[in-house]
């Protein structure tokens, strides 16, 4: 999200003559990845940087420009390993240790970025730059060992795979901000390929959920160009519009092969008079020179708060506010002060009912991204904003943070995010927080041991997964290898353990069905990864019929080995693939050969380098019981030999 709705970019179009030339070019296998790349077509772009980087001494910017698919496209696994290759290179410029420290903060890892974001200050001198990122970095592994109460909700009847984001409450039902999914709408916003933004309107019921969303057809949603957020006064008689202007051009900039010029947002007010609704542009609004957008009102609807990158700020961007004056004109902008505002970006402030100011920001200590914010106070003078931690806040792009109703102990709300696990990019999500303790307390306690000698092993990251692998909770064990998370009824859980020398161990655990207090134990084995020569099993690695390839339930395995393999760079492992004895012993060679390949080949996809590995088929020669050819077995047991192992051959 960031600074993309602040300040909106058009496509301008090459003329007929400069694109024949074009279409004539002899491109090479790295030109067409390039170009995919700057087209935005990044999952194609993947698979020619992927054959790139498959040499023994890839280029730099190779790496580079692959990691940074991976961030566009979401995958941040994927994004944190090639990162690690990339600055693993010598020649690896100091900001690419930043980028690394995002992916690390991405996947939830804050303790690791503090030492990578640590590492650029202590190589370049400039602990300024990263000292906010890091300080959030120490807050966040606080709020990841406990996180608020808050029930965040997915509101999937409306989200689509393009953004919707900014929820308002209008009548009885909401507004938000989305790109449309029709082929109707032509216009598209040239550095997305997707259509410019739109006013929903959608139906909201008692629990917050909202359906029915459709594109708003009245006035205020016509325009060329994007058009969003949008809030109302109380009696929803005026609409506070925020939309690209179509006036003069600011800046253009080149992309690849594309060029474009940069246009500013402005603010616009629609008043309901005799049934119509009248257009007024904000008195402040300056194209030339600044972008004015995403109005807040206060309570009593005599201060209105909107974001600007104006002359006279502190930051990129910053919240500023007008007074309403006697002739009900706003009065001249004044910048929200130093309390709120950073040398970085605040933006989509919105006010509760009680005055509460809340706010996105890149430049309070926070999770990575946009961090959503909560103030008291009013105009100039606030007090120290606090972080709403986690689960409001993630990683990503938290924002447009809104309370509906906050009463009887509960708070509801939407909040928009594009965190891992939605439905598109920016996805609008649902809120509920409860005062009081659940009646039902559930807990999960474990300890972590090595699995050959049994001794404990403290500071192994520990994981709590919801379904779908959303992050619950993450601390690190005790001194005593122990660890305690909460549980919530009627859910199914998985936790997971990890260190480096160690493979890692998980479990599932199950809530639903009970209705009484109750703690779960369980114990966590890492299997030690510095003996040489000794295979590790892999379990559940299931292949189709007489086929060699990762089916996707294997993939999720097999990511397992491969952060082992990353977190570890010093390992190098065989992969071998068994068959069972059933079959011409021949063809099992050859079948189980080619399935160890293609584990290779995975894991060289995610980012490990190929040299770390050995493909090594041993058909039916290394049976792990009596079935050899001609003994009756069961189905069990010939499974048992049809196994995946890695063995560890250096460390």
């Amino acid at each position: 999200m960031k600074k993309k709705y602040i300040i909106i970019a058009t496509l301008i179009a090459w003329g007929a003559s400069l694109t024949t030339v074009f279409a004539q070019e002899q491109f090479n296998l790295r030109d067409r990845a390039k170009k995919l790349y700057n087209e935005y077509q990044y999952f194609q772009a993947v698979q020619l940087f992927q054959k790139l980087v498959d040499v023994k001494k890839p280029k730099l910017e190779d790496l580079e420009s692959l990691a940074d698919c991976y961030v566009k496209m979401k995958d941040y696994e994927a994004a944190e390993n090639w990162y690690a290759r990339v600055v693993a290179v010598p020649e690896s410029k100091p900001e690419n240790l930043i980028l690394y420290g995002e992916a690390l903060k991405s996947n939830l890892k804050y303790a690791e970025a503090k030492k990578v974001l640590q590492q650029y200050a202590s190589t370049t001198g400039d602990n300024a730059r990263v000292s906010v990122d890091i300080a959030g970095c120490d807050s966040a592994v606080v709020w990841l060992a406990k996180p608020t109460t808050h029930q965040i909700k997915n509101q999937a009847g409306v989200n689509t795979p393009l953004s919707e984001f900014s929820v308002f409450p209008y009548q009885k039902g909401v507004f938000f901000t989305g790109e449309p999914n029709s082929k109707s709408l032509k216009d598209l916003y040239g550095r997305t390929g997707r259509p410019y933004l739109r006013i929903y309107t959608a139906n909201r019921n008692e629990a917050n959920d909202l359906s029915n969303a459709a594109i708003d057809s009245v006035i205020y949603n016509k325009g060329e160009y994007h058009i969003g957020p949008v809030i109302t006064n109380k009696l929803g008689s005026v609409l506070y519009v925020t939309r690209t202007t179509t006036g003069k051009t600011v800046e253009v900039s080149t992309v690849g092969k594309n060029k474009y010029n940069t246009n500013n947002l402005e603010l616009y007010f629609f008043k309901q008079l005799a049934g119509k609704w009248v257009e007024q542009a904000f008195a402040y609004n300056n194209v030339e020179k600044y972008s004015v957008g995403h109005a807040a009102l206060s309570p009593d609807e005599k201060t209105l708060y909107f974001v600007s990158n104006m002359p006279g700020g502190l930051g990129g961007t910053d919240i500023w506010y007008c007074e309403l004056q006697e002739d009900k004109t706003w009065g001249q902008p004044q910048n929200a002060g130093p309390s709120i505002n950073t040398v970085k970006d605040e933006m989509f402030p919105t006010v509760g009912d009680d005055g509460t100011l809340y706010f996105s920001s890149t430049g309070w200590p926070g999770m990575g991204g946009l961090d959503i914010f909560s103030t008291k106070g009013s105009k100039q003078s606030w007090s120290k904003p606090e972080n709403l931690k986690y689960p409001v806040n993630s990683p990503a792009d938290d924002f447009a943070f809104l309370t509906i109703s906050n009463n009887d102990n509960l708070t509801t709300g939407f909040l928009s995010s594009n965190r891992k696990g939605g439905v598109g990019r920016d996805d609008i999500y649902s809120f509920s927080h409860r005062g009081e303790q659940p009646k039902v307390i559930l807990a999960l306690k474990g300890d972590v041991v090595n699995k050959k000698s049994g001794e404990i092993i403290p500071a192994a990251a520990v994981t709590l997964f919801s379904a779908g692998r959303q992050v619950v909770a993450r601390k690190s064990s005790t001194e005593q290898g122990t660890f305690l998370f909460d549980l919530e009824p009627g859910k199914d859980y998985q936790v997971l353990a990890q260190k480096e020398k160690f493979y890692a161990d998980s479990t599932t655990i199950s809530t639903k069905g009970i209705d009484k207090s109750q703690t779960f134990a369980v114990k966590l084995q890492l299997e030690p990864l510095y003996e040489i020569g000794k295979a590790i099993a892999l379990q559940n690695i299931h292949y189709d019929f007489d086929k060699d390839n990762i089916r996707a339930d294997a993939a999720k395995i097999l990511d397992e080995l491969v952060r082992t393999m990353r977190d570890n760079p010093t390992l190098v492992i065989e992969l071998g693939s068994h068959t069972d004895s059933r079959g011409v012993d021949s063809y099992n060679l050859d079948l189980s050969q080619r399935r160890a390949r293609s584990v290779v080949n995975y894991l060289v996809s995610r980012g490990i380098a190929r040299d770390r590995m050995v493909a090594k088929g041993y058909g039916e020669t290394q049976l792990l019981n009596k079935c050899s050819n001609g003994v009756k077995c069961t189905a069990a047991e010939h499974q048992a030999n049809r196994r995946t192992e890695f063995k560890i051959l250096k460390y």
